[in-house]
């Protein structure tokens, strides 16, 4: 869950990278939280409840999307791609700093250091 709510925070932060793990279990809790909320306004006819809750997490969605496929070395338009994205989601990140900043599981460690001369 706190993945969750930390993809929340950073509602629109397109920059950086995220984590195999930040971005599943956003992808989880939301399903959860969806399939909750349609059930709920199925049964008390109110479909827009879920209709709101899904425009609301868009864009944070789409943010933890691209920070994703900058885990992994790609742009985020690489989240266009139908079947490549799903796999560049399941890929194990780049290790140590890259391009799009320093690695979340790892922050300390530098790809320099691995480096021999």
């Amino acid at each position: 869950m706190n993945y969750y709510l930390k993809v929340l925070q950073n509602y629109a932060e397109f920059n950086g990278r995220a984590r195999r793990s930040e971005y599943w279990y956003f992808v989880l809790f939301n399903m959860i939280i969806s399939f909750g909320l349609g059930f709920v306004g199925g049964m008390l006819n109110t479909e827009w409840l879920s209709n709101i809750y899904s425009l609301a997490v868009l864009i944070p969605g789409i943010a933890v999307g691209v920070r994703r496929m900058h885990d992994v070395g790609k742009s985020g338009w690489f989240l266009l791609i139908p079947i490549y994205n799903l796999i560049l989601a399941c890929t194990d990140g780049e290790k140590g700093t890259n391009q799009y900043g320093p690695d979340p599981k790892n922050p300390e460690v530098d790809i320099t250091d691995h480096l021999v001369s």
